[in-house]
C-alpha cells in the first residue's frame, strides 16, 4: 500500500476539509494518507522544494511550481464579499510608505497587497504574530488571514478589505482566489485521479456532516476558535463552493495569474484549467 503525504494548514477550514479522511470516514483506494499541518507560507516554501505529494498552497504560489505540481480542483478557499483584512491601530493614519506585516512572500494576499501598495515596506512573519505586531507598534499595519479576520482586537480597525482591493484590480463579480491544493506530477495519473477523488469525497462528506465533524474537532481541541466562530468561519471558507472548482472560480484564478504577470511577478500568465488533472482519463481508461 502506497503512503501519500498530505500537508495542510492548521486553520479551521483546512482541518475541516481534511478530517473526514483523518477520522476514517473516507479512504483512498490502495493507499494511505499521512498528514502534517503547518502555516501556509511554510507549506508554500515546502512545495517549492517538492517536499509533499499533496499540499495546500496559496494560489499565488502556483505559477512558481506549475512544472512539478498540478492543481487540484477541490478543497479550495475563495472569498465572496469578504477575505483577508488590512488592519491598523485604531485612530491612526497610514503614510504611503507604511510598514506592513504580511503572512508570507508567496501568499495571495501578499501578491495583491504589493500590486496595490507598491510603496509600502513589507515585513514577513507568521500569521499568528501579525495582530500583536500591529498593536505593539512593530509595524504600522498588517494583513490578517484565517480566523483572525473574525477575532481581532478592538484596539485595531480595518484600513482596507482585501476583497475591495481584489474588486478594484480584477473587476466586479469575480470571487477572490485565496488557496487550494496541488499534487505532485510524478505520481501515476490513475493514482492522482484516485487521490483527488478521495479529497473531493472528504470535502463533500464534511459539508454534509458539518455539525458532527465540527463538534468532533472542538472536542479534540483541534481548532483555535470556539464553536460559534468556527461555524461562521466555515460558512465563509469551507462550504459547497469548496468541493469542486466552478467555471467562475477558474475565471477568477486566471485573472489572478494575469494580474501577477501584468505587474511583473510572473514570467508568463497561465490558464488554470490547463494545469489540472485530466480526470476524463479515468472514463477513457474504463472504456
Amino acid at each position: 500500500m502506497r503512503t501519500i503525504s498530505v500537508a495542510h494548514s492548521p486553520d479551521a477550514d483546512d482541518i475541516f476539509m481534511y478530517y473526514a479522511i483523518k477520522f476514517g470516514w473516507v479512504s483512498p483506494k490502495d493507499a494511505k494518507f499521512t498528514n502534517v499541518a503547518a502555516d501556509i507560507e511554510t507549506l508554500n516554501q515546502a512545495t517549492l522544494k517538492g517536499e509533499y505529494d499533496i499540499c495546500a498552497i496559496s494560489f499565488a504560489l502556483y505559477p512558481f511550481v506549475k512544472d512539478d505540481y498540478a492543481l487540484l480542483k477541490t478543497a479550495v478557499s475563495f472569498g465572496d464579499g469578504y477575505g483577508p483584512k488590512l488592519i491598523k491601530r485604531l485612530g491612526t493614519k497610514l503614510k504611503k510608505n507604511f510598514t506592513v506585516a504580511l503572512s508570507g512572500e508567496y501568499t495571495t494576499n501578499a501578491l495583491l497587497f504589493k500590486i496595490f501598495y507598491p510603496k509600502a515596506r513589507v515585513k514577513y512573519m507568521n500569521f499568528l504574530e501579525i495582530e500583536d505586531a500591529v498593536i505593539n507598534g512593530d509595524v504600522d499595519a498588517g494583513v490578517l488571514i484565517h480566523e483572525s479576520i473574525l477575532t481581532y482586537s478592538d484596539k485595531l480597525e480595518v484600513e482596507k478589505e482585501m476583497w475591495d482591493i481584489w474588486q478594484e484590480l480584477a473587476g466586479k463579480d469575480l470571487p477572490l482566489p485565496l488557496g487550494g491544493m496541488c499534487i505532485r506530477r510524478s505520481l501515476p495519473l490513475a493514482h492522482a485521479i484516485n487521490y483527488e477523488n478521495t479529497l473531493i469525497r472528504a470535502v463533500e462528506v464534511g459539508n454534509k456532516n458539518k455539525k458532527l465533524l465540527s463538534d468532533m474537532l472542538i472536542e479534540r481541541d483541534l481548532i483555535r476558535v470556539d464553536a460559534k466562530t468556527l461555524d461562521k468561519y466555515l460558512d465563509l471558507y469551507a462550504n459547497a463552493d469548496s468541493v469542486n472548482l466552478s467555471p467562475l472560480q477558474l475565471k477568477a484564478l486566471d485573472k489572478l495569474f494575469e494580474l501577477g504577470y501584468k505587474h511583473g511577478f510572473y514570467e508568463n500568465t497561465l490558464k488554470s484549467k490547463e494545469f489540472m488533472i485530466p480526470s476524463e482519463y479515468e472514463e477513457l481508461r474504463a472504456n
